[in-house]
């Protein structure tokens, strides 16, 4: 999976689209990301010891990894990621710039 944990996206598709954030969590087996603020939903919570006066909570929900790209942090622009070898070490690289993620 080309996007990991910690990494800046932006959305490029769905009511989201254009808004940037930084990746929560990866779910690899389903190809899904989290990213907080994004693709948030309203869910109604009972009262409980966390929340004693319960309500309507937003929380984010799963977004396909093929609607986000990431961000370059040399060139600031949303790119595609490609990889390189060197010395028995794999790492991304920008497909704009060519520089290390």
């Amino acid at each position: 999976m080309k996007i990991k944990k910690k990494d800046k996206v932006k959305i490029i598709s769905g009511k989201d689209k254009g808004r940037e954030g930084v990746v929560e969590k990866v779910y690899k087996k389903t190809g899904k990301v989290i990213v907080p603020g994004i693709n948030l939903y309203k869910r109604h919570i009972k009262k409980n010891e966390k929340m004693p006066q319960g309500g309507v909570v937003e929380l984010p929900r799963a977004l396909d990894i093929s609607k986000v790209m990431l961000v370059c942090p040399k060139c600031g622009a949303a790119v595609k990621i490609g990889y390189k070898v060197e010395k028995n070490k794999k790492f991304r690289v920008c497909k704009k710039c060519q520089s290390k993620i």
